[in-house]
């Protein structure tokens, strides 16, 4: 799909809904019939793809929750 530059400044909100309804993959916009740029929707990574993207890179220290009870201890005493 192509459109001008005084199509794509009056219908920006409306080519922004064709590329993620799917209608379009890409959209350019010219001048004087020129192609000068590409509209595409940014690639996001699925949310779910994300959870354990970490595993195996660290490993924690077997002590890690050795000084867990003292920890929440002197974090609940005192007054703020």
């Amino acid at each position: 799909m192509q459109v001008n530059v005084l199509e794509a400044k009056t219908g920006f909100s409306k080519l922004i809904r064709i590329l993620e309804s799917g209608m379009e993959d890409s959209i350019t916009v010219a001048r004087n019939g020129k192609p000068v740029v590409k509209i595409v929707l940014i690639d996001q990574p699925v949310v779910s793809k994300r959870i354990g993207i970490a595993r195996g890179k660290f490993r924690a220290p077997d002590d890690f929750d050795a000084a867990g009870e003292e920890a929440a201890a002197l974090l609940s005493e005192g007054t703020l």
